[in-house]
């Protein structure tokens, strides 16, 4: 079986990130998307990208980081390396920036994606209404996905009818979460992928440890018993549905 991480945030050190890389395709996790959470950071995963073969970035400001602005994001946007733009959206839950300026920059990252032509990776939390409005407003970019997505079926369905992917982590192995268990099961087999958004939210058996992205193998095998399918089918499904999504050779 072949795993891409669709969502995952090396180590900044350059020794530990390579360990990582290699547990994890020891793993048979041979993909790994590094996601940005601010300009300086998009730098960094832009880097790591370059350096570790089966990595690939993405470049964006994180609603956390909003306030900081956009200022060098766009020079990014060109390299190769970087598939996607985001992580961006709105965390209401935090608010560590004010909800306007979480809006105005997710509107302009959106508009970004639009002029690029990029895949555009949502982080959204406990701002589902606002979350839809400005993509209403802006339009859908053609690939865009809701990473560790924690909504139930209602959420999921609006996120559906607008063409976006669900990507699911380890929450979904978490006893707590039969909500999204639900969104899961109602998702078509060409609109979901999965995640480890390592080093948070490690997944059952390995809770209370860093995550790492060679987990995203428990995340996969939960999601394969809520949707009744043999592990190799959701690994095959997950593995072309993210090909198709970043625009990686299958």
């Amino acid at each position: 079986m072949r795993w891409t991480d669709n969502h995952c945030h090396l180590p900044d050190d350059i020794d530990a990130a390579a360990q990582v890389v290699a547990s994890a395709k020891e793993a048979g996790v041979t993909r790994l998307i590094d996601v940005g959470t601010s300009v300086g950071h998009s730098i960094q995963c832009l880097r790591r990208a370059k350096e570790f073969d089966g990595v690939w970035c993405t470049a964006g400001v994180h609603p956390h980081d909003a306030k900081d602005g956009l200022e060098g994001l766009e020079d990014l946007l060109t390299a190769p390396e970087v598939v996607a733009l985001g992580e961006c959206g709105l965390d209401y839950y935090y608010d560590n920036s004010p909800r306007d300026v979480q809006r105005n920059i997710f509107a302009e990252q959106i508009h970004l994606a639009h002029k690029y032509q990029m895949p555009l990776v949502i982080h959204t939390r406990d701002a589902w209404e606002d979350t839809f409005e400005i993509l209403d407003t802006e339009g859908v970019p053609t690939n865009t996905v809701f990473h560790c997505f924690t909504g139930g079926p209602d959420e999921a369905k609006e996120g559906l009818q607008r063409d976006i992917y669900l990507s699911f982590s380890g929450i979904v192995t978490f006893p707590n979460a039969p909500e999204l268990r639900d969104a899961l099961a109602i998702t078509p087999s060409d609109r979901y992928m999965v995640e480890t958004d390592a080093p948070y939210l490690a997944p059952v058996p390995q809770r209370g440890k860093p995550n790492q992205p060679a987990w995203v193998l428990h995340v996969g095998e939960k999601m394969a018993s809520v949707r009744g399918i043999e592990l190799n089918q959701l690994a095959e499904e997950s593995w072309r549905n993210a090909s198709h999504f970043y625009g990686l050779d299958g």
